[in-house]
């Protein structure tokens, strides 16, 4: 009797812990969308956060949407897969905010930034290496051709090798190019106010510290984040930053 009492809780202890993994490995993944600004402030932030509310639930990813630092807690961060910097400006967190961040990319988080992300954290070396570049100037929105250097990765792998599109065209300082992976750049004779000349990358991936970073310089304008090829960029880079 004593056996069989042994077996029975044996088995329900196995079945117990057998649905415990199933629910974590079917749970929908949760993704926190910051778009804070301590500077310039784009009008298109609104637009991004309804598209990537829509985005979540035609996805099964849970979104949070947040303006509020104070989310950024070691605590807090454990419950997300993915952060993304929705056109951030200037210096939003302090040092323990960026300490839990930190440490939230090297437990193996997932970072995507949009646009003004490259605005952001320019006294915080880690976050430009994590980034991958800083804004330094642009010149007036306009269209420009861009090139698909590389369609290993699913942010880009559905685009034609060349397209064009009207855009606000970041010129970049320190960026990293010894760190990251470049997947599209934008022909500079194609427009004008491009001070890159040669090689102006505008979206590049990597791994960086024990987590994934990926940053897309589109993003400026609100239609934007209602142009069906944009959006799947975004969800491509999600994607692929939600890989534990």
């Amino acid at each position: 009797m004593c056996n069989t009492f042994k077996t029975i809780s044996l088995f329900l202890i196995v079945i117990l812990l057998g649905c415990s993994a199933t629910k974590k490995l079917t749970q929908s993944p949760k993704i926190l969308v910051f778009s804070a600004t301590k500077g310039f402030r784009h009008a298109s932030i609104a637009n991004g956060k309804i598209a990537l509310l829509k985005m979540g639930a035609e996805k099964n990813w849970k979104v949070d949407t947040t303006e509020d630092a104070m989310m950024f807690t070691e605590a807090n961060l454990k419950q997300y897969r993915a952060v993304v910097f929705l056109n951030t400006t200037g210096n939003i967190l302090n040092d323990e905010q960026q300490m839990a961040f930190q440490k939230y990319i090297q437990a193996g988080g997932g970072f995507v930034g949009i646009h003004s992300a490259t605005d952001t954290e320019y006294d915080w070396p880690w976050y430009n290496n994590l980034v991958g570049a800083y804004f330094e100037s642009h010149p007036k929105p306009q269209v420009a051709l861009y090139n698909v250097v590389n369609k290993n990765h699913p942010a880009v792998n559905f685009m034609p090798d060349t397209l064009r599109r009207l855009e606000e065209i970041y010129n970049f300082k320190s960026f990293k190019k010894e760190l990251v992976n470049v997947l599209i750049t934008v022909d500079e004779k194609s427009y004008t106010g491009g001070k890159m000349p040669g090689y102006h990358p505008i979206a590049w991936y990597h791994k960086y510290d024990g987590g994934r970073a990926f940053y897309t310089e589109w993003g400026h304008h609100p239609e934007t984040f209602t142009d069906p090829l944009f959006l799947q960029h975004i969800a491509g880079a999600i994607k692929w930053a939600l890989i534990k």
